[in-house]
């Protein structure tokens, strides 16, 4: 299993010594109280370090220097208790290479009105710093986040920790890593894109390998690891054997788990977290990779198929950010078109990401009709429900555009008997005409990722971070906006 790197992110608060040493220790003791409030509310997925009080342009810089170079640190959370002169955050902050999320709050959540004199008003002068704390920054084009509101809240707590998975996404981003088995598939223009620029702006490393790298370490793998999976199976999963002979269906299994084991040996070695196949470039092997795939998928490993590595790194990408909770790749195959329950079936023809599952999955052998090999095995599931996105990335020739559409994963009308792979049914925002002409107009690849765990708002905060232009189809859409935006 593919388990998210520990991380940690800094507090660092502004001010100046203008207020003077009483004013100061009574500062960095508000700022303690509230990142110890902040951690015992268990809401927040990574820990928070006060790290320092700012109140000069040296030490800013000093500091910003430890961020970049320490290799635990996701990110800095800035607050201005009092009003911090935004000149001496100039230097500092240019350097500053991981996100950076503007903390707009105060250590008191109402006005003392009884109470109140300028010794109070001095100190305690949030609301004046974070304009001139926010100005600077938006001099700088720093594309950081802002949250504002009381710290103790729970809804403002919920806002960080979503930041927070976005940032350490971010930084995991940079190490991700695809293998791509065989070439992209021939004759389609939406799975190329250049490696090049990817890893310039994303972070991310994509190799080739021919299928007979995958094949060598296939005749590598032990029967007795094959037959131990095989074991473990029968306690995870339904056997469905269906029609086959019972033999002929053990036979097709097993072939799927040493195709897996082999995948992940390989991976591993490697130190990849995404890989992709193509059905057109099956030299060697007896199936193409199914329940293999799903079972990596299942471990947080990224995918796409027909040699699409966007897709697959975005899949990556995005399981890292949701701790790999119902996300995974996914293809739009077909409309349901009838007046008032427009929908869409989403699927692939093997790899559908266990993640998904709203039941039991059962593991099938049936022809898949494409590849011109034996029948595979795979997981058949119904894909569960509720709020959610879908996202693409799309290579324009001249840079990346990421599109992200909100959906709502529904129940399938019916039952599909007939159909051999797991499958997930959603209806588009803002409505299904709409959502689908504007996908067209923006130019969305039929590959996405899906997840019901991520919201638009933050995988928009990635892109913010990397610089990608971003178009949003979400409930407030208007197709002509769509249009206008994304014309060149």
């Amino acid at each position: 299993m593919l388990k998210n790197k520990k991380m940690e992110f800094w507090f660092i608060v502004g001010s100046q010594y203008l207020y003077g040493e009483d004013a100061l220790a009574q500062v960095k003791e508000d700022s303690i109280k509230i990142v110890d409030g902040l951690n015992k509310s268990s809401k927040l997925p990574y820990p928070i370090i006060f790290k320092s009080l700012a109140t000069s342009a040296d030490e800013i810089k000093k500091l910003m220097k430890e961020v970049n170079y320490d290799d635990n640190v996701a990110g800095i959370i800035t607050w201005m208790h009092t009003f911090s002169p935004a000149k001496m955050w100039i230097a500092g902050t240019k350097l500053l290479q991981k996100p950076l999320l503007h903390f707009a709050t105060q250590f008191n959540e109402h006005i003392p009105w009884k109470t109140i004199d300028m010794d109070f008003m001095n100190l305690n002068q949030s609301a004046h710093g974070d304009r001139e704390y926010g100005f600077i920054n938006a001099r700088l084009n720093k594309h950081n986040k802002v949250i504002a509101g009381y710290w103790e809240k729970p809804e403002i707590q919920k806002e960080i920790a979503d930041w927070m998975n976005v940032a350490a996404g971010y930084i995991a981003s940079q190490d991700i890593k695809v293998a791509r088995f065989g070439d992209n598939m021939r004759n389609v223009a939406v799975t190329e894109g250049d490696k090049i620029e990817a890893q310039i702006q994303f972070g991310w490393t994509v190799d080739y390998y021919g299928i007979g790298d995958l094949v060598s370490e296939i005749d590598k793998v032990s029967q007795s690891d094959i037959e131990k999976t095989y074991e473990d199976f029968k306690k995870i999963y339904i056997m469905d054997i269906g029609s086959n002979d019972p033999d002929f269906y053990e036979k097709q299994v097993k072939e799927q788990i040493k195709i897996e084991i082999a995948l992940r040996h390989f991976l591993e070695a490697g130190g990849y977290t995404a890989f992709t196949t193509n059905f057109e470039d099956l030299y060697g092997m007896k199936q193409l990779p199914g329940l293999a795939v799903q079972r990596l998928n299942a471990e947080g490993y990224g995918f796409a198929g027909e040699g699409d590595w966007k897709t697959a790194a975005l899949d990556r990408l995005v399981k890292i950010m949701t701790n790999n909770q119902k996300t995974g790749f996914m293809e739009d195959y077909t409309y349901e078109l009838g007046t008032g329950d427009e929908k869409i079936l989403g699927a692939h023809m093997l790899e559908v990401d266990p993640t998904f599952a709203s039941d039991k999955p059962k593991v099938v052998v049936k022809p898949l009709g494409i590849g011109g090999r034996e029948d595979p095995a795979r997981l058949i599931f119904n894909g569960s429900t509720g709020k959610g996105i879908a996202v693409s990335m799309c290579d324009l020739g001249i840079h990346y555009r990421l599109l992200i559409n909100e959906i709502t994963a529904v129940e399938a009308s019916e039952d599909t008997p007939n159909l051999p792979v797991a499958k997930m049914v959603w209806k588009p925002e803002p409505n299904f005409t709409d959502g689908i002409k504007s996908w067209i107009y923006a130019g969305g690849g039929h590959h996405t990722v899906v997840t019901l765990s991520l919201s638009a708002e933050q995988i928009y905060d990635w892109s913010r971070m990397v610089n990608l232009e971003t178009v949003i189809i979400d409930h407030d859409t208007k197709l002509r906006d769509i249009i206008n935006q994304t014309t060149r």
